[in-house]
């Protein structure tokens, strides 16, 4: 389980992922807001996960004390959540507010205890706006959840991958050489319909139905052939087909 998060705890001393480098130029115009969203999950166990969201709103420097030379920060929330997989339930759900424009602002954090028992896979964004949406919760930690929620099902496939790589059972059920559209829909359940290339009658799942390989990632081709690797090797450790090595 993950460590609690303590009034003490300094989450700076855990650095914000560097901003993205986008191929597109900035703008060159005069800056006035930066917002920074860094999410991470740790594996904790073969059956558990834990997401670590921060976000930080920083000013830049001149702009609100024309003398300071650096960068303002206004906000810097804090989420530490545990999930088990593969039923994607929150067993555990931390906040801490580390720079917040107001002294009452912390007095919520408990409120998000009430996101333990929820699936962060399942209507996990209804949910979200339901129990801490406007007035009943922070604007900016509830924006962070959602910004959490993708890279917690994205890491089930890191799950799996660790999960072989230690001889441990995987977190999902191997699909037979032949599945059922049962069985495929249990099988990726929490990538069904979440995109126009997951879409329950596309051809990716229609392929996987008729037997077929899924197709490697674009990454993991570039990768495996710049190390001189054959990408195929992927496909038959992240297949998920029963039978294979």
């Amino acid at each position: 389980m993950s460590e609690p998060i303590s009034p003490d705890h300094d989450a700076r001393a855990v650095p914000l992922a560097p901003a993205v480098v986008s191929p597109v130029p900035e703008p060159e115009l005069p800056l006035l807001h930066d917002r920074t969203y860094s999410v991470r999950a740790y594996r904790l166990s073969a059956t558990e996960m834990m997401i670590r969201g921060q976000v930080q709103d920083q000013k830049p420097a001149g702009l609100y004390v024309a003398s300071d030379p650096n960068p303002l920060t206004v906000h810097h929330m804090v989420v530490d959540i545990v999930v088990v997989v593969p039923s994607m339930e929150i067993t555990s759900a931390e906040v801490l507010m580390e720079v917040h424009p107001h002294t009452g602002c912390p007095t919520i954090s408990n409120h998000y205890e009430s996101l333990v028992g929820l699936s962060i896979a399942r209507g996990f964004t209804h949910k979200v706006r339901e129990l801490f949406g406007g007035p009943r919760g922070c604007t900016h930690t509830t924006a962070l959840l959602q910004a959490m929620a993708p890279v917690a099902v994205q890491t089930i496939w890191s799950m799996m991958a660790a999960a072989r790589d230690e001889g441990s059972t995987p977190v999902a059920k191997p699909l037979p050489v032949n599945p059922t559209d049962e069985q495929v829909r249990e099988r990726f359940a929490f990538n069904l319909n979440t995109c126009h290339v997951w879409d329950e009658n596309g051809p990716v799942i229609e392929s996987i139905k008729n037997g077929e390989e899924m197709e490697p990632p674009l990454w993991i081709t570039k990768r495996f052939t710049e190390l001189g690797l054959d990408p195929a090797e992927w496909q038959s450790t992240m297949s998920g087909r029963a039978g294979k090595d």
